[in-house]
């Protein structure tokens, strides 16, 4: 069975309405155990037509999704990429650490007026990006987010290419920080980098030889508003924080 592609009928419902700057949002790297969250937020022009291919990036060759994004970015009315650093998420849990990635991808689109958000309701998130429509399996269903999906992904993929120069033998620039075998055997063999999420209870079995599942919700014991800055995974990809909730500039 082929792929499901993403349809517009979401966003043609606002857009009927009068709406005009309807965003898609999507996130990458809640279950690697290192690297930062990234979420990218994508306004798609009204009533245009959809780019051949674009669809969930689970889905796409590494390839295809270097190929979609510059497609992706000429025909976007607005793109704005956000993420929460390695220290947010050990402070905040991956789960809030996740939505504050989301706010800050949407609050660098320079305006929007309804939010299409990949996964379950987020408590409260309304009260920071105004209205919005919560799609479980967004990126299958929503043009959108399906291109959120795919500019999230290459930023991240660059993000970790970057930091396995920095950091060798981790296979950071193949497996994206995931846990995978070789990468469970550098853990053991070289040990941890400041980019690992130290909150992740999967590296510390890792370290005793225990491979457990991810405990990806743990709670957290600060709130948002403690912990704004960000550290220097950001900085590495030519991030820039200003004061309250920062602006995150990626290279896309």
């Amino acid at each position: 069975m082929a792929p499901r592609s993403p349809h517009l009928r979401f966003e043609r419902s606002f857009w009927h309405d009068g709406l005009t700057r309807v965003a898609g949002v999507d996130e990458v790297g809640v279950a690697p155990t290192c690297g930062a969250v990234v979420a990218a937020a994508v306004i798609i022009r009204p009533n245009s037509r959809r780019i051949p291919g674009v669809r969930d990036s689970k889905l796409l060759s590494p390839l295809q999704r270097e190929r979609l994004a510059p497609r992706i970015r000429a025909r976007a009315v607005a793109i704005g990429v956000g993420a929460a650093s390695v220290r947010e998420i050990d402070q905040l849990n991956i789960y809030h650490a996740t939505h504050l990635a989301m706010r800050r991808a949407i609050a660098r689109l320079g305006g929007h007026e309804h939010v299409l958000v990949d996964g379950n309701r987020i408590v409260g998130f309304e009260n920071h990006v105004g209205p919005y429509t919560a799609i479980v399996d967004g990126d299958a269903k929503s043009y959108s987010i399906a291109c959120a999906s795919v500019i999230a992904k290459v930023v991240r993929d660059r993000m970790m290419s970057l930091l396995s120069a920095r950091y060798p033998g981790y296979g950071w620039e193949h497996n994206q920080g995931y846990a995978t075998a070789e990468h469970r055997a550098a853990i053991r063999a070289l040990g941890l980098t400041p980019f690992h999420r130290r909150s992740f209870l999967a590296l510390q079995r890792t370290l005793a030889g225990d491979q457990l599942p991810l405990d990806l919700f743990e709670e957290g014991a600060v709130s948002l508003a403690d912990a704004y800055d960000l550290s220097e995974d950001l900085a590495l990809i030519g991030a820039t924080a200003g004061a309250g909730e920062p602006e995150v500039s990626v290279p896309v």
